[in-house]
């Protein structure tokens, strides 16, 4: 394999090699309500070391503590442990698609008393909370970072930790495609195919299945949606939500509803799609895709939140209606 080229200097690289190795115990940390490519590279990343004899604990920082359904066949969920028994002052600690100490969430404390605290993201908002920084907005995914990380360490990359990192890396391309692809992307997917994945497998269990109280949900979503031409600068805004209230009545749980977005941003008319999921705390979580005309990564870190031009979110206690308006006057070109 050969090494790609990033924008991390050299000397990062070799620092964050030297506390890994030197370290007895290495904390792990990916966001809250992780996605594929947050939890992929935080087990694919945990595997390797583990495999190399490291003692390794795992978490992410939500106070319901569950791995989202459709990330439940990845390996490695034995590392795992809930944010209360997460260690409070780790003296080396790493964090995985994390692009602000609050997407921490409950894990956040830890982060601030971690000795040594390395982020590892391709987000380009990403605020550089830790003591080192591996970042590179250009890598598709996280994935690919951690695959590099994995790499310089020198460490193995069997069928276990490939299923990790190639279920990064297809679900932040869109299984290759959006802009984010590259024919390194593709690269990187023959090298974890070749380690023995079934990339078949992985596609179904990610976009293939899901309950039937999903199609409820998901209708109840449609008979809502709007569409406005003039937003977005006339470049079109499509939107709905999924309430609370939605789910409770179909038992479906919140991190089901996640497919929604792929749905409504199909719409022709408009190049920015957004679905607002109330949680069961009551807080509405936003989701942002824009097409390539609008920035909405841009929008989304004016309102608290953060991700990238053409896929971001964020989280508004107003109601959909308010939400949408705050949103809408930030919408601007590329």
């Amino acid at each position: 394999m050969t090494t790609i080229d990033t924008t991390i200097g050299a000397a990062d690289w070799e620092r964050v090699i030297e506390l890994v190795r030197g370290a007895d115990r290495v904390a792990l940390a990916c966001h809250v309500s992780p996605d594929g490519d947050a939890l992929g590279s935080m087990l694919g990343f945990g595997l390797a070391l583990a495999g190399s004899g490291k003692k390794v604990v795992a978490s992410f920082g939500d106070r319901c503590f569950a791995v989202p359904r459709l990330l439940r066949f990845l390996p490695g969920q034995e590392l795992l442990v809930e944010p209360g028994a997460y260690p409070a002052e780790p003296d080396l600690m790493l964090t995985f698609d994390a692009s602000t100490m609050e997407r921490l969430g409950l894990l956040a404390p830890s982060a601030g008393r971690a000795g040594e605290l390395v982020v590892i993201d391709h987000h380009v908002s990403n605020t550089r909370f830790g003591s080192l920084h591996l970042i590179d907005p250009s890598a598709a995914a996280t994935a690919v970072l951690t695959e590099e990380l994995i790499h310089r360490l020198a460490l193995p990359v069997g069928r276990d930790v490939a299923t990790c990192l190639y279920t990064g890396l297809v679900t932040d391309t869109g299984s290759f495609r959006y802009s984010a692809t590259t024919p390194a992307a593709h690269a990187m997917a023959g090298r974890l195919i070749a380690a023995g994945l079934r990339p078949d497998e992985i596609a179904r269990e990610l976009w293939d299945r899901s309950p039937f109280a999903y199609l409820r949900v998901l209708g109840a979503a449609l008979g809502r949606v709007a569409l406005d031409q003039s937003a977005a600068a006339g470049h079109g805004l499509v939107w709905t939500y999924v309430t609370r209230a939605d789910r409770v009545l179909n038992g479906l749980p919140y991190d089901e509803v996640e497919g929604v977005i792929d749905v409504i941003r199909r719409v022709d008319e408009a190049d920015v799609a957004v679905v607002l999921k109330e949680d069961d705390e009551g807080v509405w979580n936003v989701s942002t895709r824009s097409k390539g005309a609008v920035d909405v990564g841009r929008a989304c870190v004016e309102l608290g939140g953060g991700g990238h031009s053409r896929a971001a979110g964020f989280s508004s206690r107003l109601p959909p209606e308010d939400t949408i308006a705050s949103l809408r006057s930030l919408l601007t070109l590329e």
